[in-house]
């Protein structure tokens, strides 16, 4: 679907100012068989040996049998450390302290079996370190990063959202800037992924993109998952971020924290000319410019009663105050100051040992006031344009942050040794508000100036944002899952079933009504080609109706509507220890999602979308120190609630053009406008504000947009510190969903069928585009008058769109060294490419906001050249980071992030000797100077270089409780260009002076400076 304009409201950039840190943890245990928000412990002993398991933190105990061959396991453990005890005969033989738990993840703890109650005076005292890790897991299957409280102290992480821990992961790549702090995960949109806090989806419900958030400090373990995840994990074609908050335990801790990055020690941002030195470009959207950041936190939890009712409390309170200049000599200044306030609470009783129940409720409000005013580069700030307010709202429905109020209850039920049930309900619910009031007093539309003269100063008006938000707009989650565990044998059966619900109402107006883009007449083509879009004879174009060789087109897109999404799934998984040395995971998921518009009616529904999940791992020599491993599976994805604002929901796009003699200084709406034939009112994708059928919004048996996955790889233990491996994962994009706009084959299909009057008209009466399966025989309906619906079969040829293409291929190599004598290090390089000719729900290249209806596949033309390298083609990447403590007092760290650019294309005009431009896209064609420019083939972004430091002081005076810290974030100062404007003609065909600016860059040096106080009452 067409998109209405290509700027993007500039979203303001909080930063979380506290210092954190992730350490890339290999899993232990079998990742595919545990419930997303616990842990387990298992091992061998002796046949009939009884073992201990006590929680230090809680005093939570279980008392496990070891089977007829030795082996135990205990599922579903609270995230937490574990004492395990061995006891024969009534007696204690053997004891392993601070055994630590990781989300999804099984810890082996296994026991000489000639242990003996003389043994015991001298073992019961041994400790293992969770980050000892002696030996490799030969259990797990899958590939993922686990991120642990315990060392956030310790990296420098600018922890902006959960997702800025993530980075960490191999195959992560930053979204678009446009698309807030998203993520992608193996070359896949950002739209793609799924987020979960304590068992419970936090996605945003609208639009995929990004998740709620909660307090940093709040944080127990971070999981991250880039393919390979078991069958309880679905709802995903990218990647997983999954955490589990912290808990209260016996002892009463806490701490408070002050973090700040002045802007006296702030970089300044890059000042970047065009080629012709007309236009400036004053750092990135998210510039750091003149901008302080403090932020407070604190926590506290402690036991209401011991070993019985425990409670947690974390929060954030985050302000941030600066000034924002537009990239263009003649532009605005904005004042800013963003507030985010962030809370976490958390309750957890164990009712008995064998029944655990927990509540957790978390806050995310985040909210903005701008003052705007006129800003020259050459005479500094104007006259002052009004002011903004916006909570939980960044500019566009793909709001990384949707914010709100969630809350979670979770029941975990051990009833037998070998029985074990887990049930979850969780709700959520935001309000996204926004405010606009002009200084003026009048209706001020969005301006637009694309005419190439005036690239070093362009009409301006009052406008303060392109479009409003309309009054009511929110989202809300509810869902609820139900899982149950059984072992037998050398079985561990698991089945389990969810449901989610997501509804949200949304809609946004043009600011002022309407919207004024100015243009270049060029030869007319564009005018030629609207007079052959509205019926009319290109021939009767004439240039003198354009005063200046200048035109100007009115345009008002504007969405409203409520929705409904229902996901729902089922699955089954059994982990087979098939011999000492091999283990086989084999799972089974199935999906349902029914898509609702706003008057409650399902527009699409997809049923038995089964996927296969299988795995192997093989320990090589017996011993643990060589893991070889593989795993395939099929993962589904839904459309999002965000369809129907536009594709299912009642939409206009009117446009009109006009030649004009004037410019109005105050609000730059044109004068003396100038009527021709050309000037009738033409909707853009047909969408004329008249609600669609239901029936007639997507393809009938649509199918569901899925990918399939195959991963291989080893680890070897090089010392008893040093672990390396390797892992080669491929994805295959094989179905997707998007929409078509081309009412060309529908007409074809009644012209030889006799009746092209009702294909007419059923067209008439949608929105004039239709969800469908690129590539594939699609069936679809229209309805030439109510009631009345008419199927239309038409076969890939007759559609005319190419197969949707998208493949991933990574090799991944790592060097870790533990934590051992005071360092620990990790090397991770990433060799990557990601190619086809569609990226996934979202198109990148222009950043469009519309996911699942992006430009892409709206008609034949738009798809040529487009088969190439993607936007997330990120071909090499290079992680190092690490930790050094030479005493009790002091602590160093460093992250550095070395990545090559990402490909640039050429957009512009579809020369009318191939046939032009048939439905008004300008220039937004895979062709650059009337020749085929193919995707990703015009060069590509500079490499990135960032290197964070950070250096702790923990005096011993206070008893090593007190932390002053300092983090430098880019201490190198680059500041390359991270995405640029792959536009290079003007929609009048003359060459675009802003093709390959910068439309963003990384962050420019900052520091943080940070007081930490932790306590024990």
């Amino acid at each position: 679907m067409q998109y209405a304009t290509r700027s993007i409201a500039h979203p303001r950039r909080k930063l979380a100012l506290a210092a954190a840190i992730a350490m890339a943890i290999g899993g232990a245990g079998s990742a595919l068989a545990q419930n997303n928000s616990s842990g387990y412990i298992y091992g061998t002993a002796a046949p009939g040996d009884v073992l201990h398991i006590e929680n230090t933190g809680t005093g939570l105990t279980r008392d496990i049998t070891a089977d007829k061959d030795g082996k135990y396991r205990v599922n579903s453990l609270p995230i937490g450390n574990y004492n395990v005890s061995l006891i024969r005969n009534g007696t204690t033989v053997d004891t392993r302290k601070d055994v630590s738990t990781q989300i999804s993840l099984g810890t082996n703890v296994s026991f000489n079996v000639a242990a003996s109650s003389k043994q015991a005076t001298d073992l019961n005292a041994v400790q293992v370190s969770a980050n000892a890790m002696p030996s490799i897991d030969v259990s797990s299957v899958d590939s993922r990063t686990v991120l642990s409280a315990d060392q956030l102290s310790k990296l420098p992480i600018a922890r902006t959202s959960i997702s800025s821990i993530a980075l960490l992961a191999p195959g992560t790549t930053p979204a678009a800037r446009g698309y807030g702090n998203a993520l992608s995960f193996g070359g896949s949109s950002a739209s793609e992924n799924s987020y979960y806090v304590n068992g419970f989806q936090i996605t945003n419900p609208l639009t995929g993109v990004g998740s709620r958030q909660l307090p940093y400090d709040a944080i127990d373990q971070e999981q991250v998952l880039i393919g390979g995840s078991g069958a309880e994990y679905g709802r995903t074609t990218g990647g997983v971020i999954n955490v589990v908050s912290k808990r209260g335990s016996n002892e009463w801790k806490g701490d408070v924290q002050v973090l700040w990055s002045p802007s006296a020690l702030q970089q300044t941002p890059r000042n970047i000319n065009l080629r012709d030195g007309t236009r400036f470009q004053r750092g990135s959207p998210y510039t750091l410019r003149d901008q302080d950041n403090l932020q407070y936190s604190g926590s506290l939890g402690g036991a209401l009663i011991k070993d019985k009712l425990f409670i947690f409390a974390a929060a954030d309170w985050i302000k941030q105050t600066g000034n924002y200049t537009g990239p263009s000599t003649v532009s605005d200044d904005e004042k800013d100051t963003a507030k985010t306030k962030r809370w976490l609470g958390k309750i957890d009783w164990n009712i008995t040992d064998n029944h655990i129940v927990e509540f957790t409720g978390i806050g995310d409000t985040e909210t903005t006031d701008n003052q705007i005013y006129n800003y020259s580069y050459q005479t500094g700030r104007g006259s002052y344009l009004g002011k903004q307010y916006t909570k939980n709202y960044n500019g566009t429905q793909t709001n990384a942050t949707p914010g709100g109020q969630t809350y979670i209850g979770h029941y975990t039920g051990y009833i037998t040794d070998d029985l074990t049930i887990n049930a979850m309900y969780g709700r959520a619910k935001s309000s996204h508000e926004q405010t606009i009031n002009s200084a003026t007093g009048l209706p001020c539309p969005a301006i637009t100036d694309d005419r190439v003269a005036f690239a070093g100063h362009p009409q301006t008006g009052c406008n303060i944002a392109p479009t409003f938000l309309l009054p009511g707009s929110k989202d809300s989650t509810k869902g609820w899952s139900f899982n149950i565990e059984y072992r037998i044998g050398d079985h561990d059966l698991r089945a389990g079933m969810d449901n989610y619900v997501l509804r949200a109402t949304w809609g946004a107006v043009p600011a002022g009504g309407t919207s004024y883009t100015y243009n270049d007449l060029g030869d007319g083509q564009a005018i030629r080609d609207r007079l052959t879009s509205l019926g009319l004879d290109p021939g009767s174009y004439n240039p003198a109706d354009f005063p200046g060789g200048y035109y100007v087109e009115s345009a008002a897109l504007g969405t409203g509507t409520s929705a409904r999404t229902n996901q729902r799934s089922q699955f089954v998984e059994d982990n087979w220890q098939v011999t000492d040395r091999w283990h086989a995971y084999i799972g089974l998921r199935n999906e349902q999602f029914t898509n609702y518009n706003g008057a409650g009616q399902a527009y699409a529904s997809s049923r038995h979308q089964l996927d296969p999940r299988l795995g192997v791992s093989w320990d090589v020599y017996g011993d643990s120190s060589l893991k070889v491993y593989a795993n395939a599976g099929r993962y589904h994805l839904g459309l999002p609630t965000s369809v129907a604002v536009r594709g299912a929901g009642p939409s206009t796009y009117p446009s009109q053009y006009f030649g004009f003699t004037g410019i109005d200084p105050v609000t730059g709406v044109p004068t003396g406008l100038v009527q021709g034939n050309y000037s009738g009112l033409f909707f853009n994708n047909g969408a004329n504000g008249v609600p669609p059928d239901a029936k007639t919004v997507a393809a009938q048996h649509l199918h569901s947009y899925y990918q399939d996955e195959y991963i291989l790889g080893f680890d070897k233990q090089l010392a008893d510190t040093w672990t390396f491996g390797a892992k080669t994962m491929y994805r295959k994009l094989r179905s997707l969903i998007d929409d078509t706009c081309d009412p060309r084959p529908f007409q074809a299909w009644g012209a030889a069928n006799g009746l092209l009057d009702e294909v007419n008209a059923g067209i008439g009466r949608s929105t004039g585009c239709y969800l469908f399966n690129p590539g594939r025989a699609n069936t679809f309906t229209l309805s030439p008058a109510p009631g009345q619906y008419l199927s239309i079969p038409l076969t890939a040829a007759q559609i005319g769109e190419p197969k949707a293409k998208r493949a991933y291929w990574m090799l991944d190599l790592y060097l870790e060294h533990q934590f051992s004598d005071k360092w620990y290090g990790k090397i991770d390089y990433t060799l990557s490419h990601s190619y086809g000719n569609s990226e996934g729900q979202l198109d990148s290249d222009i950043v469009q906001a519309d996911v699942s209806t992006t430009e892409s596949w709206d008609f034949p033309e738009i798809m040529e050249n487009t088969n190439g390298n993607l936007p997330n083609d990120q071909r090499h990447q290079l992680r190092i980071f690490g930790t050094y403590t030479p005493t009790d007092e002091w602590q160093f760290s460093t992250v550095t992030r070395i990545a090559s650019g990402t490909p640039v294309s050429c957009l512009g005009l579809r020369p009318s000797s191939v046939g032009g431009d048939p439905f008004n896209y300008k220039n937004n064609y895979f062709w650059c100077n009337g020749d085929p420019a193919k995707r990703g083939t015009f060069g590509r972004t500079p490499w990135t270089y960032t290197l964070d430091v950070s250096a702790a002081w923990k005096p011993a005076f206070a008893d090593h409780k007190l932390t002053f810290s300092a983090d430098i974030f880019n201490l190198l100062g680059k500041q390359q260009a991270t995405q640029l404007y792959e536009t290079g003609e003007t929609p009048s065909g003359l060459p675009n002076p802003q093709y390959k600016r910068a439309r963003s860059f990384q962050d420019p040096r900052y520091v943080r400076l940070g007081a930490r106080y932790d306590f024990t009452l």
